[in-house]
């Protein structure tokens, strides 16, 4: 399914598709959890705050195989990614 985001997405939207697109593969959202050591418990409870989120998107960000993935999968460039991500906590926006 190919969706279409546009430039001015909201990040949070962005950072929940990203949560959402790491969930569908048990083996991304393992790889997710034992590298930013965020538990399923955590996730469960925080999954919509923004630090999260940005968690999220910094995880794919440093993958760039994996942010082609989730890029292509969302309709979305990889650098409206990078551009979300600078809008939540943390980030340079």
């Amino acid at each position: 399914m190919v969706k279409s985001h546009g430039s001015g997405q909201d990040p949070e939207v962005i950072g929940l598709a990203a949560l959402g697109f790491l969930a569908a593969e048990p083996e991304r959202l393992v790889r997710f959890l034992a590298l930013t050591g965020v538990t399923l418990e955590d996730l469960r409870r925080r999954a919509g705050e923004p630090s999260l989120l940005a968690a999220v998107l910094d995880h794919l960000l440093g993958d760039e195989s994996l942010l082609f993935m989730f890029a292509e999968a969302e309709a979305l460039h990889p650098a409206e990614v990078a551009t979300a991500r600078r809008k939540l906590p943390g980030g340079e926006a």
